[in-house]
């Protein structure tokens, strides 16, 4: 795909009208971001302290203390500036803008004559800039600053971060590349590759996307970079003795093990790996490389056919947040952590960017529905970093295989990756939504919204609506005052059998090609296209080499999956059984579950009178018998918003 045949949608001319997603966006402009500028100033006594803005006033000579936090810490401000630069898109809010102003003059104070900027070495250990690659996060940081910056510009025309992120990406390029006088290497957590694609967008300076490129192509050559630098420091410091530490020796971890063009599975912690794709699909594109289109390709295969869970998250083992091997898939200890969701969105919508396939927005859709939108309460205060499939609260007090799991969503965290990104995420929405084309719009995502764009000179004015994913029927209204020919291209889900769509009350043809209807014609105003996608209650079980699924099923309307849960069927939920004939009724949601559909099936549960002093075997007889039960079943990403309790997604079938 050509660089000049992709525009991006402008934010200012798309506003989310949908009952569930805006819903979720309002909330995380009017309460979640507020919530966490509190916390990052350390304002809120139930949040663990943050200290990251504080960080930045020391650094900038307008407080006195020490470093707190990790050495990442910098990345959650410029995180949830990114939201909030999002969010001013949707909605003017003269007090957040002048915070995020003034919050931009500390960083730029903060940052140092030559362009570096991170308040932990700044602090800390001047002297060991960019020393501790594989560890120090230290390009993470700067592409986080960056993307922040391009975001401020583009929703606000304000410069001033841009200009710190154009200093911050200078001073990168004069130290790293393959000049003998720079260093040849690449940081432990991909995420400046991305940024500096972002950034050359921006500013079309052509040494940017050159630096991105030199560090996807340096990773995993020989000799490793890693070893090469922990050499120098061992050699140079007394602290660094023994043998190479694990984040070293396990190079698969931070995806440096081979090159990339010789990759052949997903491998590593998770973020790193979906951050690191999501940068060398937007390259791919950019650059028309071929090599690296086929590693986007291949790498991607490897995720969504072998190593991804049914509700879109990805990274199922807790050491090392990290991929396992092909099927291994433990529901009760996934790690699924909510930023590899968020990166896999990153991911997907790159890849629907390099060649508009449908299956891109069909995982893309999965992993917001589910994982993504789980990761918030309700009250837009609590927060999910680990998502499993799979909740029993009295285990997880006494067996450590669980310490990662939360039965609830917490305030915050020690490391706190997540928050600011769901936030960011959420204020970005329509740039999920559609890909625009010079010769189409595609239609990745069925939420709610009214957007104008450019088409070839002219303005198109689209209103959507329908209910997604409640209701079967979405309907895309043209109101353009003028005549303009061309192409809408509606996504026909994976999972929708049967779509059915008309434009003006005339049935049309739903063929698809490469997962979209294609509709050519010259758009009028108060033209109507009808998409009809019937959500059938589905069974979904899992492939035979997944050892934690055998015997059992899960359930999903259109792009949600259902779950059980404690408080709704009683304890015990592993002797709760579904019947395999069951037919499901959708029950419309009262209170906290008003405008949801809930789904209720006839099942069985095993009803037993042991008391502890009971034996543990029994043989030859099961301990109890069989007593129907009527089951209600609750979209997944709801879990948790009445309290603690039980919960699981895939459940006995009988």
């Amino acid at each position: 795909m050509s660089e000049r045949n992709l525009a991006e949608i402008d934010l200012h001319n798309l506003h989310v009208l949908d009952p569930l997603i805006g819903k979720c966006q309002q909330l995380v402009r009017e309460v979640a971001i507020p919530y966490q500028w509190e916390v990052l100033n350390d304002r809120n006594p139930e949040a663990i302290p943050s200290h990251a803005v504080e960080n930045f006033r020391i650094a900038a000579g307008d407080a006195r203390g020490e470093f707190h936090g990790t050495v990442f810490q910098d990345s959650d401000v410029a995180k949830w500036l990114e939201a909030v630069a999002w969010s001013l898109c949707q909605a003017p809010n003269p007090e957040l803008e002048k915070a995020a102003d003034e919050l931009i003059e500390l960083i730029a104070t903060a940052q140092c004559g030559d362009g570096y900027l991170n308040t932990y070495f700044i602090l800390n250990a001047p002297r060991e800039r960019w020393s501790n690659l594989a560890e120090c996060h230290e390009l993470y940081c700067a592409g986080h600053l960056i993307e922040a910056g391009v975001a401020f510009f583009q929703a606000t025309g304000k410069r001033r971060l841009l200009e710190v992120g154009c200093r911050l990406a200078d001073h990168v390029y004069t130290v790293f590349g393959p000049e003998r006088d720079q260093l040849h290497g690449y940081d432990g957590h991909p995420e400046i590759e991305l940024a500096l694609a972002r950034l050359y967008e921006v500013t079309h300076e052509q040494r940017y996307l050159t630096l991105a490129n030199f560090f996807v192509e340096k990773r995993g050559s020989e000799p490793h970079f890693y070893d090469i630098e922990y050499e120098k420091r061992r050699q140079s410091c007394a602290t660094e003795s023994g043998g190479l530490p694990w984040m070293l020796k396990n190079k698969a971890y931070s995806q440096a093990h081979l090159p990339l063009s010789k990759q052949r599975t997903a491998t590593g912690h998770a973020v790193r790996f979906v951050y690191l794709m999501t940068g060398v699909a937007h390259l791919a594109r950019l650059r028309q490389n071929d090599q690296q289109r086929q590693t986007c390709l291949r790498l991607w295969q490897n995720m969504v056919r072998r190593q991804i869970y049914i509700t879109g998250a990805i990274g199922s083992q807790s050491a090392g947040e990290a991929f396992s091997c092909d099927y291994d898939l433990p529901n009760d200890t996934a790690y699924a952590e909510s930023c590899a969701s968020i990166g896999l969105m990153m991911f997907a919508r790159r890849m629907l960017e390099m060649e508009l396939d449908g299956q891109y927005a069909d995982v893309m859709e999965r992993a917001l529905y589910n994982t993504v939108l789980g990761s918030i309460a309700f009250d837009g205060r609590h927060y999910f970093y680990v998502n499993p499939l799979e909740m029993h609260p009295k285990t997880l007090r006494s067996n450590g295989i669980y310490n990662h799991v939360s039965p609830v969503r917490r305030p915050w965290f020690g490391c706190a990756c997540c928050p600011p990104n769901i936030a960011r995420l959420f204020a970005s929405i329509g740039h999920y939504i559609y890909t625009l084309r010079a010769d189409a719009l595609y239609v990745n995502l069925y939420v709610g919204n009214r957007v104008e764009m450019s088409v070839g000179g002219a303005k198109l004015r689209l209103l959507m609506n329908g209910n997604y994913p409640w209701k079967d029927e979405v309907e895309i209204a043209v109101e353009s005052a003028l005549p303009i020919s061309h192409t809408l291209a509606l996504r026909l889900p994976q999972w929708c059998s049967a779509p059915a769509a008309s434009l003006n009350g005339e049935r049309i043809n739903c063929e698809p090609r490469n997962g979209y209807l294609h509709i050519h014609r010259t758009w009028r105003q108060g033209d109507r296209v009808k998409l009809l996608l019937p959500m059938k209650v589905r069974r979904v079980y899992g492939h035979p080499q997944v050892r934690n699924l055998a015997g059992k099923v899960a359930i999903e309307r259109g792009p949600l999956v259902y779950c059980l849960e404690e408080v709704d069927n009683g304890t015990e939920l592993h002797n709760v059984w579904l019947h395999a004939d069951s037919q499901f009724s959708l029950v419309d949601g009262t209170g906290l579950f008003k405008g949801k559909i809930l789904l209720e099936a006839d099942g069985v549960r095993l009803q037993h009178t042991q008391s502890e002093e009971a034996a543990l075997y029994h043989y030859d007889k099961v301990p109890g018998q069989l007593e129907p039960q009527r089951l209600t079943f609750i979209p997944w990403f709801s879990w948790a918003n009445r309290g603690e309790g039980e919960m699981r997604i895939w459940i006995n079938e009988r």
